[in-house]
């Protein structure tokens, strides 16, 4: 009698499992087309996305990400950005990786092993990604969504419907292998009840401090208003650092666009040059800053850069580079003291800089 009653019970179970499984089809497949998307659009679709030589690149929109990295992943990027064979090894692990994580939950193939990869592909994504987008703060709700979903597939496995379950049918002795059960598999983990509601609970936890947390961070209405970010996926910003100034009234100065869309650059039309007084001492018009040469730039990386345009300088989200404006010929002999160099973007946005002429 209680044979026959834990087999009805052990039935049940597997027939509610199996049902929990069916119910998560549609969610196993939304993730892995997504990160098959990606992986698929780089190796066949648009593989120009990884040829270093073409507009497209992948560089190009990895340094978009450096301004509002997290936890120092921006000196990370800074630093593959300077080591080609790394970023391109990266580059290619990544896009990889994506694209087998997202062909094995596609068919359910050891679902929990490409659950596990697409956490981690989130995760990363998060930390280079998540403070971009200029409503909905779009590249976190990505990351977000598929953290959450990986989690849950890594819990329930490949279910009904997977490659995993036709493997577990079709070869009995591989379906009770513990590896396979950890990996992919039809059933529950190898664990007990107990142990299994706690790695849920520790799994859940997770997701909470990792998503309200960087929710908070990147827009507040948590236990704070609402705001737009400490670096901001809108309104380019200019950090204007280590300035030179000559008698003649040239200039030299680091700039760095460390805000803004990576949808469209920033465009500086003018420059000028004010003494302590307000008085300006020198303008660089949107012309002459459109008639600056080559080597007037010299950019800290090879993709995203500072350069001019046919209205003045042209700059990229992520771009960092050394400008030198140059000093009139028949410039009057600017005196010792304190100046100011201001750059004034074509929607009207400023960015300053104090000299000091010795």
């Amino acid at each position: 009698m209680n044979t026959s009653l834990t087999i009805k019970q052990n039935a049940g179970f597997q027939q509610a499992w199996r049902l929990a499984a069916i119910a998560l089809v549609a969610v196993r497949f939304v993730q892995g087309w997504i990160y098959w998307g990606g992986g698929s659009r780089r190796f066949f679709y648009a593989p120009s996305k990884l040829n270093p030589h073409a507009p497209h690149w992948m560089a190009y929109k990895f340094q978009t990400a450096m301004p509002g990295a997290l936890f120092g992943m921006d000196h990370v990027v800074s630093w593959l950005l300077q080591h080609f064979v790394w970023l391109y090894t990266g580059v290619i692990v990544f896009s990889a990786v994506e694209l087998l994580a997202g062909l094995m939950l596609i068919t359910g193939t050891l679902t929990r092993l490409a659950a596990a990869s697409t956490i981690g592909l989130s995760f990363v994504l998060m930390l280079l990604f998540g403070w971009q987008g200029a409503t909905c703060i779009d590249e976190w709700t990505m990351a977000a969504c598929n953290f959450g979903m990986g989690v849950t597939l890594l819990l329930a496995g490949g279910g009904a419907w997977s490659v995993d379950s036709w493997l577990a049918r079709t070869r009995p002795r591989l379906a009770e292998a513990d590896w396979f059960k950890w990996l992919g598999g039809d059933a529950p983990l190898p664990i007990s009840e107990r142990a299994f509601t706690k790695l849920s609970g520790i799994l859940l936890a997770v997701s909470v401090i990792f998503i309200v947390g960087t929710y908070s961070y990147f827009r507040g209405s948590v236990y704070t208003p609402f705001h737009g970010g400490p670096v901001s996926p809108t309104a380019h910003h200019w950090s204007l650092s280590e300035g030179q100034l000559t008698s003649q009234g040239a200039v030299t100065f680091k700039a760095y666009v460390d805000a803004g869309t990576p949808e469209a650059p920033s465009n500086v039309v003018r420059a000028t040059l004010s003494n302590s007084d307000g008085a300006v001492a020198k303008t660089w018009t949107a012309e002459q800053l459109a008639k600056l040469p080559k080597q007037a730039f010299h950019n800290n990386y090879d993709y995203q850069k500072i350069h001019t345009g046919p209205f003045g300088l042209v700059g990229p989200i992520g771009s960092m580079a050394t400008v030198a404006l140059p000093a009139d010929v028949n410039a009057t002999t600017l005196v010792p003291g304190r100046y100011t160099l201001q750059l004034t973007s074509v929607n009207g946005r400023s960015w300053t800089l104090p000299l000091t002429l010795q």
